[in-house]
C-alpha cells in the first residue's frame, strides 16, 4: 500500500527506484510563490548510497515492513555468516554481501543488531565503539616517547589498527568501527 510523502517519518524504510531505502530525513518545504515540496534524505540498503531527492507532496511510495533483531554470531561457513536468534535459537545465515565491511568486527559469542526488511537480512548495524583482544602488538623502542608516537597491532578478528605504543599483547582496547580508529583501553 502506498503512503503519501507527508505521512512519511524518519526511520521508515520506502521502496525508491526498486530499492529499499531507509529514511534519513524527511521535511516538508514550502517556498514562497510555489507549491509544497518534500525534501528526503534516503540511504540505499544494498548499496549503502546516500540519495537526495526532492518530489511533490502528492506523491507515493511504499513503505515496506522492517524489523531489528539482536542476534548472536556463531561462525563463518564459507561466504555465509551465520547467526543464532537467541530467543527461537534458530540458525540464520547471511551473505557476506549483506554483511560487508562488518566482517572485520564480527566476535563469536557477542550479539549484533541485524537488519531486516519484509523478512530478508539487509545489514549489521554495529555499535559506535566495539571492545577487541590485541592479539599482536610489537614491543615499543626506548626512547620513542616524544609527540604522538603510534604503533599497528593485531586484533583478534586480524585486522591490524594504529595505537598508541603502551597497549600491549593480550589488552582490551576499544575501536570505532567506522574508520578502525583507537578510541582507548576498555
Amino acid at each position: 500500500m502506498a503512503t503519501k510523502v507527508n505521512k512519511i517519518s524518519r526511520g521508515n524504510v520506502i521502496e525508491y527506484e526498486k530499492q529499499p531505502c531507509l529514511v534519513i530525513e524527511c521535511k516538508i518545504v514550502a517556498p514562497p510563490n510555489m507549491s509544497a515540496l518534500c525534501q528526503m534524505q534516503l540511504k540505499n540498503l544494498k548499496t549503502g548510497k546516500v540519495i537526495h531527492n526532492r518530489t511533490n507532496v502528492g506523491d507515493s511510495y511504499e513503505v515496506l515492513h522492517k524489523e531489528i533483531k539482536d542476534l548472536e554470531y556463531s561462525y563463518p561457513n564459507g561466504d555465509m555468516y551465520a547467526f543464532m536468534d537467541l530467543e527461537t535459537y534458530e540458525t540464520i545465515e547471511i551473505s557476506q554481501e549483506v554483511v560487508g565491511d562488518a566482517k572485520d568486527f564480527l566476535i563469536e559469542g557477542k550479539s549484533y543488531q541485524i537488519f531486516f526488511v519484509d523478512g530478508n537480512a539487509l545489514g549489521v548495524e554495529l555499535p559506535s565503539s566495539i571492545e577487541m583482544k590485541v592479539i599482536e602488538a610489537p614491543e615499543a623502542v626506548r626512547g620513542d616517547t616524544s609527540g604522538n608516537v603510534q604503533k599497528t597491532v593485531v586484533l583478534e578478528t586480524g585486522i591490524e589498527v594504529r595505537t598508541p605504543i603502551f597497549i600491549k599483547e593480550g589488552e582490551i582496547i576499544k575501536i570505532r568501527p567506522e574508520d578502525k580508529s583507537y578510541q582507548g583501553r576498555a
